[in-house]
């Protein structure tokens, strides 16, 4: 068992930092991200669904734009481009799976 404020914390993109937690088939991402951080359009294997603790995180998933406020949830499936732009201070939930071994 950990406790969550014992996970050091990891930048995977300028204003995204992230405490990452692997099992052997998922991971599990808590970020920070911080306003006006981007994360280009991208794609990956994993399937992901993201989680808005706090924060306005506006995303385009598909080719369609959303706007994410608290408590929304949303699946993006494998190898469907997205990108996200945090409109404010963002703490966000992604599981992902199978696990992100480039975030190990």
């Amino acid at each position: 068992m950990q406790h969550l404020d014992d996970i050091s914390v990891r930048q995977t993109l300028p204003g995204f930092y992230g405490k990452m937690v692997h099992g052997e088939s998922s991971s599990l991402v808590f970020w920070d991200i911080r306003k006006g951080s981007v994360s280009p359009e991208h794609h990956h294997v994993h399937e992901q669904i993201t989680y808005v603790l706090e924060g306005q995180l506006e995303m385009i998933i598909g080719g369609e734009k959303m706007l994410f406020t608290a408590g929304n949830v949303h699946v993006i499936p494998s190898n469907v481009p997205h990108s996200a732009i945090a409109l404010t201070d963002c703490k966000i939930i992604d599981s992902f799976a199978p696990a992100r071994d480039d975030y190990r």
